[in-house]
């Protein structure tokens, strides 16, 4: 079978509460679920396999409907997340349009929340739950006899008029034994980063699934149990990346550094190897220590993103972050002393979150004196408890992810927490808070001094038009809270 896997354009993505201001991740990321997928039916099946990242190549829909008819699709795999919905049904719509005879299958986290939802919408014949390299597989091998589909866990489809959910598959547990993402499969060397040095950036994935059980963040279709990929299984994919040419990695784990000896092997084998590479993390200030920041940097790690969420001890453990605003001051400190970057996410409008609170943690963005911050507003997410907390509370009045997942709508706006602040209010507050950090005078000067080439000049220039852009429209004058 022709089998073609497509990550779908975002013309229409819902965005929301966040206006895109700070992109420091998206742009070296390639569709790396449906690599993996496409990397494990090359290595267990016949099927030829064409991997179309509409997003990389900026195609519009006609320039993909163009692409999809010249390919000839048996089987199209939608990558599909809530905030892409729109964009996923056009694309599903468009497939269809040019055969409805192509067999449409849809998998990634959205279809994990919302699977009967998403099975009623037209043009959608399956649905891949869960990680779907096995998954999709055996739904392949299987797909012309659906008795035999009956007994595969993992997928839903209609039978006889019905809806047919099969329950979830198995978690893979040795993570070793999956191919690498086939990066060739895609134009690699499109892929980039406001953080990176060089022309080349991609990301990768060394574990699955997050141990922690912070408030507003869920990874339903990916599970609590961390998997961790070995060491040398890690470096052997970083090192057939360095030898196409990709020098800067963005290691894209929820939490890299959840196993500190791993991490440790990790850059023993990359110093072993003599691999000349550059590479991000994400970690929590409470999974890292100064031997491994040493260590990281003795390999390569160019900067780590630490997830700090709050300038409270308060709004902390409301949002169940397990940290404390001490310990992130000296891992701060610990990191750039070993020149290392960093960059602290941080968001506003949580829950109980008072315009006191909010300046407290503009304050600490100052204070920590990260190399860069990602600041957003609170979106409560489908499947996330803060979410659930919303909807029994009364802040939010309805499941409107649910309603939006049966009648997707273009004008969706995605919910807040409203219990002080409108949405106004808030964005009027997010624009506080990048001026305040990064309209600094020193902090342009610093910035300015350390910058490594002209690339990375045009790329963080670009950054800085998008906050000089924002404009604080309207004094906030709330006083009550």
């Amino acid at each position: 079978m022709n089998i073609v896997l497509i990550n779908p354009p975002r013309e229409n993505e819902i965005i929301g509460n966040n206006p895109r201001i700070i992109e420091s991740e998206r742009g070296c990321n390639p569709p790396l679920g449906i690599l993996y997928v496409a990397a494990y039916l090359e290595k267990y099946t016949t099927h030829k396999v064409t991997v179309v990242d509409a997003q990389v190549e900026e195609l519009s829909y006609s320039q993909l409907f163009e692409k999809i008819t010249k390919l000839q699709p048996d089987v199209v795999g939608i990558t599909t997340m809530t905030l892409t919905l729109i964009d996923v049904i056009k694309t599903v719509n468009l497939v269809k349009s040019i055969s409805n005879k192509t067999t449409v299958v849809l998998g990634g986290p959205h279809v994990h929340l919302f699977p009967e939802e998403t099975m009623n919408l037209p043009g959608v014949d399956f649905l891949v739950l869960g990680e779907g390299e096995k998954t999709f597989k055996k739904l392949l091998d299987s797909i012309h006899d659906k008795d035999k589909l009956l007994n595969i866990p993992g997928i839903v489809f209609s039978y006889d008029g019905e809806i047919v959910n099969t329950g979830a598959s198995a978690v893979i547990e040795n993570l070793d034994e999956l191919p690498f993402p086939d990066r060739r499969l895609v134009p690699y060397q499109k892929y980039n980063s406001l953080l990176a040095v060089g022309k080349v950036a991609t990301s990768i994935f060394t574990s699955r699934g997050c141990p922690f059980k912070c408030t507003f963040c869920d990874r339903p279709h990916l599970g609590k149990n961390f998997r961790a990929r070995s060491p040398e299984n890690v470096v052997d994919e970083i090192e057939i990346c360095s030898n196409m040419g990709i020098t800067d990695f963005l290691i894209y784990d929820d939490t890299f550094t959840v196993e500190r000896q791993r991490v440790l092997d990790i850059c023993e084998e990359i110093n072993r190897r003599k691999l000349n590479v550059m590479f991000d993390i994400r970690s929590r200030v409470d999974t890292i220590d100064e031997q491994m920041i040493a260590n990281l940097k003795s390999a390569g790690c160019q900067g780590i993103h630490y997830g700090i969420e709050a300038g409270t001890e308060k709004i902390l453990k409301v949002l169940n972050k397990k940290i404390s605003l001490k310990l992130a001051k000296n891992i701060f400190d610990i990191t750039k002393k070993n020149k290392i970057a960093s960059l602290a996410y941080f968001m506003i409008g949580n829950p109980e979150e008072t315009i006191k609170d909010i300046r407290e943690t503009f304050n600490v963005m100052k204070n920590l004196n990260p190399d860069y911050v990602h600041l957003t507003i609170l979106t409560p997410f489908p499947g996330t408890q803060v979410y659930f907390d919303a909807m029994k509370s009364g802040i939010i009045a309805r499941d409107v992810w649910r309603d939006f997942a049966r009648n997707p709508d273009a004008k969706f706006i995605p919910p807040h927490w409203g219990q002080y602040f409108s949405r106004e209010e808030l964005n009027f507050l997010l624009t506080v808070g990048y001026r305040k950090f990064y309209l600094r005078p020193n902090y342009i000067f610093r910035r300015l001094l350390k910058l490594r080439s002209w690339l990375e000049f045009k790329r963080k220039a670009k950054a800085g038009l998008g906050v000089l852009k924002m404009k604080a429209i309207k004094k906030y004058s709330k006083t009550g809270n």
